[in-house]
């Protein structure tokens, strides 16, 4: 059977998955639709987590960027999954003790003060944006490939399933569709890596492959293999990294307390019955996630290797099916800047910006471009995000594994989106209405304006898809320098400092987020010319100058809340409880009043 026809059987019977679950579990209430009632099972928790938290950015293009980056890309490894056990272990218990249902909530009430929750709502809401107009060209660029259709129509595809299972079944329907859809994205990132490592290594497990010898009898470790092919075309050897030490580690900070500080999973930990059920959930999640993230690597060196042999000087007429295929989807281009009619792939830029493919086929069959090429002698132009979903084509796998690739990808782009415009959708009608605009609103109306605000959201996510800004990875970064310059110090000051006031935590975001974004529009946007390491403070890029707008966050705040009022008792008494478990609290307690 052929790829396509594969496909379409495999994806659809996952979508059809999906919107049974949403049906069987749709939400009654406004407990349900934003906390699933609370009653969700650690494990089952633990594996929506992991398919909340593994989006498309982690399935399609994290090894494709460890694949390009080589030792660099280990900063989103290290930085992702760092970021997850910040949050597991600092926040996500005393977020679930405090008993709110967003971040937003917790930041009104520990700080006392509508302001501070509008500002953490209009974060909650710019980041959720960003990364959900990511999630959406992801689906877009899965469906333009395996079921040829256009982008646009793929995004509308994705539109509609994502708008059954997060309208109407609210949580309870995004938790038990996360728990298929982790186990439809894990079997789909496993099976081509193992298939792979064996093929190349000889060893079942791709984790040793990664570290194990060719079985092509030349006896060469795989990771030596790649530095020698890496060296020999210009690029920087695999192994070595060009960034520096401090700004490798201020981006791998920032990505951390970034994550740390994403809304959509932090609300994952307020279903589950239990703070000690928040707990289990967070240690099953990570077990989860380390599955895909340790194979990761494994996957980026497996395909560039397997990408520069099948590639690398060969002639377009004898060049793999796959290639012909991505070209036909406008993720991969070629020109014949030397006329011999051989793919020239070598270290430096191939085009300015994406190839502009024209309809007209050269005299080999490839697809022109209208944009003119750069001087230079690499000819191709590779997406990085096509690396995991080509990967079995490129390796040579049967049709029905590269079916599952698709039906994965889909899955990890479909459980973050739904589970950001929940974050959306409740931050509008929970904490912008119903907690400061609209307080008497009922129930049943709080209920109407979350699908109301899921079915806005899908619209403006849907477009941001069909038409990506041209900045959306820049945006991705400031989503995280902002996640980390303006909620991370506010939460953890509010649980683990009692004297934090609203001025304190006001002032702080607020000079947190104004550092982070003046500095990164001026480097991305004004002056993109000086976004280098001569013109850096202190040498830190602007994917790291989150880090630095958090400790400017947390040293404004501290100061701030030094020389104003302290908080009331009762936020300072609420602060005490939230950190001392029940039984201590109340000998606690017993003991002040005496």
């Amino acid at each position: 059977m052929d790829v396509q026809t594969l496909t379409y059987i495999i994806v659809g019977l996952t979508f059809a998955l999906y919107i049974g679950i949403a049906i069987w579990s749709r939400a009654g209430s406004t407990d349900e639709f934003y906390v699933a009632g609370g009653n969700v099972h650690p494990l089952a928790n633990g594996m929506a987590t992991a398919a909340d938290w593994m989006s498309a950015a982690s399935f399609i293009s994290m090894a494709g960027l460890i694949s390009f980056m080589g030792r660099d890309g280990g900063m989103y490894l290290m930085g992702w999954t760092g970021g997850y056990v910040l949050l597991a272990l600092c926040l996500a218990p005393y977020l679930r003790k405090f008993g709110k249902f967003t971040v937003p909530d917790f930041v009104g009430d520990r700080y006392y003060s509508d302001t501070a929750r509008l500002v953490a709502v209009v974060c909650a809401i710019f980041i959720s944006f960003t990364y959900v107009a990511g999630q959406m060209r992801g689906v877009g660029i899965v469906f333009s490939r395996f079921l040829e259709v256009e982008i646009e129509t793929g995004v509308l595809i994705g539109m509609t399933v994502v708008f059954f299972y997060a309208v109407l079944g609210g949580m309870k329907g995004i938790t038990y569709t996360q728990v298929a859809q982790y186990c439809v994205l894990i079997f789909a990132f496993m099976v081509p890596a193992i298939y792979i490592s064996i093929m190349m290594t000889g060893n079942p497990v791709p984790q040793l492959g990664f570290g194990s010898t060719l079985n092509d009898g030349s006896g060469i470790y795989l990771l030596d293999k790649l530095d020698g092919l890496s060296q020999q075309l210009g690029f920087n050897t695999y192994t070595d990294g060009t960034k520096s030490t401090i700004d490798m580690f201020f981006i791998t900070a920032a990505l951390m307390v970034g994550t740390a500080g994403l809304p959509h999973v932090i609300i994952r930990f307020f279903t589950v019955p239990k703070v000690k059920d928040a707990r289990i959930s967070a240690g099953y999640a990570l077990i989860l996630i380390a599955i895909l993230y340790t194979t990761a690597p494994a996957i980026a060196s497996f395909a560039r290797v397997n990408l520069i042999n099948t590639v690398s000087n060969a002639e377009y007429g004898a060049t793999p099916e796959w290639f012909k295929n991505w070209e036909d989807s406008n993720l991969i281009g070629w020109v014949d800047k030397n006329g011999d009619g051989k793919i020239q792939y070598v270290a430096g830029k191939a085009f300015d910006g994406k190839p502009d493919f024209s309809e007209a086929r050269g005299e080999y069959g490839q697809r022109l471009l209208h944009n003119t090429p750069t001087a230079g002698e690499n000819e191709l132009y590779i997406d990085r995000d096509i690396i995991v979903l080509a990967n079995p084509e490129i390796g040579g796998l049967p049709n029905w594994v590269i079916a599952l690739v698709a039906a994965g990808g889909l899955a990890a782009a479909l459980s973050t989106a739904a589970g950001l415009l929940l974050v959306i959708s409740t931050s509008i009608s929970h904490d912008l209405f119903k907690k400061i605009l609209l307080p008497d609103i009922s129930d049943k109306q709080e209920l109407m304006f979350a699908r109301m605000a899921a079915a806005i959201a899908i619209a403006i996510a849907g477009y941001f898809g069909i038409n990506p800004p041209g900045f959306v990875a820049q945006v991705v970064a400031f989503a995280f320098g902002l996640a980390a310059s303006s909620f991370f110090p506010v939460i953890i000051m509010g649980i683990f400092y009692k004297r934090m006031n609203k001025e304190g935590a006001i002032s702080g975001m607020i000079t947190g987020i104004a550092f982070t974004s003046a500095y990164i529009i001026y480097f991305k946007f004004i002056n993109p010319g000086d976004n280098n390491a001569d013109h850096w403070l202190l040498g830190i890029s602007p994917e790291g100058i989150g880090t630095l707008g958090m400790i400017v966050n947390f040293i404004v705040a501290y100061g701030v809340s030094r020389v104003t009022a302290a908080p009331p008792n009762h936020v300072q008494d609420m602060v005490e409880n939230i950190r001392i478990p029940k039984g201590a609290g109340a000998s606690y307690h017993h003991h002040l009043s005496h």
